[in-house]
């Protein structure tokens, strides 16, 4: 018997080496037969930007022709990752405008992106971005594997991306090894197991209505039951929607927002806040009395008062209504108490005409507005608007308004269709980052927002729409004083930099004024720090003296980067305004390129004689934006709302990332 099971044994383990063997040799001619696949250089148009290619490092093939203005590029040397791919590396001399192979390479966010002129492409200054990019020449390196097919960030839903073949996105990849792909909805799918929201239960239909055809319903409206929360009760976030069925609950009660642990405001959070407040009839009853508990537990936590924040109400339905403004109450329990009182006005969800209201008639010293707080909007959405929010929001943040959303209970897939503008929410707050923008998924989850709004209305240094075209710049004006002018001629122009210096917004933070008068020499009529308010900046600009000589334009360009620019603040835009009367005795284009490389933008205004070709080369790119001819001195008016309109055009073109 123990010979059998000897035998056995030894048969077990031939077999099992005879497997072994032929696995190995197996592999071996397998590992023969495959080829390293060739590596194939993807190729992109000229207006790509890095920030929508998700790879780290890649090399690609840019197009002939990409050397054209249309293409924006920001920066100089490292480059957002809004500008251009291609762009960036004609900016950088990588490539020419015939095109080529480059090698791109993410890096980290910038505080600041300065313009510059380089090689045919003139790129724009740029605040702050959260990701930057470097180009190379095109040589890999060794052993790093580049991918053949980039793979681009996408702004479709998950639910719009279900059917579709997604690409893998590649890890960085390290010397010597090959990233192993994980595609994006793995990633999802990750995502969603990690943390899966609840949502409220929709009602069952009746046996009725299962055998009827469904009626249409109005545009904008839920498609669940809006007396479902009358209907329903829960008492607390432990007895979700999905528990046992059979134990009671009610619906929140004040308790929820009481104020959180952490959620102290620092006495120096000063802004003008007005709640646009949803009162559409689809709402409900009991939505819009949770709506109310935020808002007094808002007014609670920010401790409202003359020296700090003032907070108005605004509720909107078909059309919207003033609650009360900034200053009708000045302590929290009187806003408090007011809030309490304020009644449901029903009709639709129109959150576009609420916007444009709020802009035209809210914020105005009349209602309370304080010059020295900034501007706050926050919106709150129960499902969607029924119109359009994207012009209107537009304005808002070219006004100052710095626009947050709070969105309750988005469309279900059923709902989609009457969604009057997908993404509503994206396109009106004041930047697409994230914090401007809250979402919940059911109501009873609306407490857990005031912890974070509170925070960030009154985090002032990241309230970027509180900058505006008009009170966030440093303008040095480059006034030709030569013989040639006449005194007569030169109150024209004083009075032309009167005219402009109006529409800014004056003081110390805001829009700040200094002026150069030039002829052979250079003489500084006052500089940035001298005058804080408009009042003392217009009787200075009366004030100057007509000084009489040559036109050396060029001096005068390098003694105002000196004597102006170098004291500017670093979070202001230099603006340089340079108007002449003639032909510069020196030369242009080395000054002027030393003001574009420090990223000054400068207006050329010439007059009478003054040479067309030298305005092109002291302008910015495009000149056709920033250079303008009058052939009379007392035409000089006429330009001021032209040059004042593309000031702001090119302010409110930057990224709103």
């Amino acid at each position: 018997m123990r010979t059998v099971v000897l035998t056995m044994k030894a048969s077990v383990i031939e077999m099992f080496l005879v497997l072994l063997v032929t696995g190995v040799h197996s592999n071996k001619e397998t590992a023969k037969k495959i080829k390293r696949p060739k590596f194939t250089v993807p190729q992109i148009n000229c207006d790509v930007k890095a920030g929508k290619i998700i790879n780290p490092e890649f090399i690609v093939k840019c197009p002939a022709g990409c050397q054209d203005p249309k293409y924006h590029v920001y920066g100089t040397d490292v480059y957002a990752s809004y500008s251009s791919v291609c762009g960036a590396a004609v900016h950088s001399g990588v490539l020419d405008n015939s095109g080529g192979k480059i090698l791109v390479r993410k890096v980290a966010g910038q505080s600041g992106y300065k313009g510059s002129y380089s090689n045919g492409v003139q790129s724009l200054s740029l605040p702050r971005w959260r990701e930057s990019f470097i180009v190379l020449e095109s040589k890999p390196k060794k052993g790093v594997t580049y991918p053949s097919a980039l793979t681009y960030s996408s702004s479709k839903s998950p639910a719009a991306q279900a059917g579709e073949t997604t690409k893998a996105y590649q890890r960085p990849p390290i010397p010597g090894t090959t990233a192993q792909p994980i595609t994006l909805m793995q990633l999802l799918a990750v995502t969603g197991a990690v943390a899966t929201p609840t949502t409220l239960p929709r009602p069952f239909p009746s046996a009725a209505s299962t055998t009827s055809i469904p009626r249409p319903r109005p545009v904008g409206h839920r498609s669940h039951d809006m007396d479902l929360l009358s209907t329903a009760t829960y008492t607390s976030s432990q007895n979700r929607p999905g528990a046992d069925p059979g134990i009671q609950r009610q619906a929140p009660s004040g308790a929820a927002f009481q104020k959180p642990v952490g959620a102290d405001v620092s006495l120096d959070c000063k802004i003008d806040l007005s709640f646009l407040i949803d009162g559409s009839t689809s709402i409900g009853k009991r939505r819009f009395r949770i709506q109310k508990q935020l808002l007094a537990a808002v007014a609670q936590a920010l401790d409202i008062g003359p020296a700090g924040p003032l907070m108005g109400v605004v509720q909107y339905g078909d059309s919207p209504a003033t609650h009360f403004n900034l200053k009708t109450h000045m302590n929290s329990r009187d806003l408090k108490t007011a809030i309490e009182k304020i009644t449901q006005r029903g009709g639709l969800s129109n959150v576009g005409r609420a916007i444009s209201f709020v802009t035209k008639n809210f914020f105005s010293k009349a209602n309370g507005n304080r010059s020295s707080a900034p501007n706050v909007v926050v919106v709150m959405v129960d499902g969607w608007p029924t119109d359009k929010v994207e012009e209107a929001s537009r304005l808002a943040r070219e006004s100052g308004i710095n626009i947050f959303f709070i969105t309750i209970e988005g469309a279900a897939e059923n709902e989609k269709q009457y969604v009057v503008e997908p993404n509503f929410a994206n396109k009106a707050v004041c930047r697409t980052n994230g914090f401007y923008s809250l979402h919940v998924q059911s109501w009873f989850g609306l407490h857990k927002t005031l912890q974070p709004l509170v925070k960030r209305v009154c985090d002032t240094d990241r309230l970027a729409c509180s900058k505006t075209c008009l009170n966030s710049a440093d303008i040095g004006f480059v006034i030709d004083g030569s013989s040639s002018v006449g005194t007569g001629n030169f109150r024209t122009v004083l009075q032309f930099v009167t005219n402009l210096t109006k529409e800014f917004e004056i003081s110390d933070t805001d829009t700040r004024i200094g002026a150069v008068q030039y002829t052979y020499e250079q003489r500084l009529e006052f500089g940035f720090d001298k005058y804080s308010s408009k009042p003392d900046i217009l009787n200075a600009i009366k004030r100057v003296g007509y000084w009489s000589g040559g036109t050396s334009t060029g001096a005068a360009i390098n003694f105002a980067l000196e004597q102006l620019f170098k004291k500017s603040k670093p979070n202001k835009r230099k603006l340089m305004i340079l108007i002449t009367d003639g032909r510069s005795y020196d030369d242009v284009r080395i000054p002027a390129m030393a003001a574009h490389l420090k990223g000054v933008i400068t207006y050329a205004i010439g007059v009478a004689w003054a040479a067309q070709e030298e305005l092109e080369v002291i302008a910015t790119h495009p000149a056709r934006d920033h250079s303008f001819f009058v052939d009379e001195f007392d035409n000089l008016y006429q330009y001021v709302p032209r040059i004042i309109q593309n000031i702001c055009t090119e302010f409110n073109s930057q990224p709103r990332n």
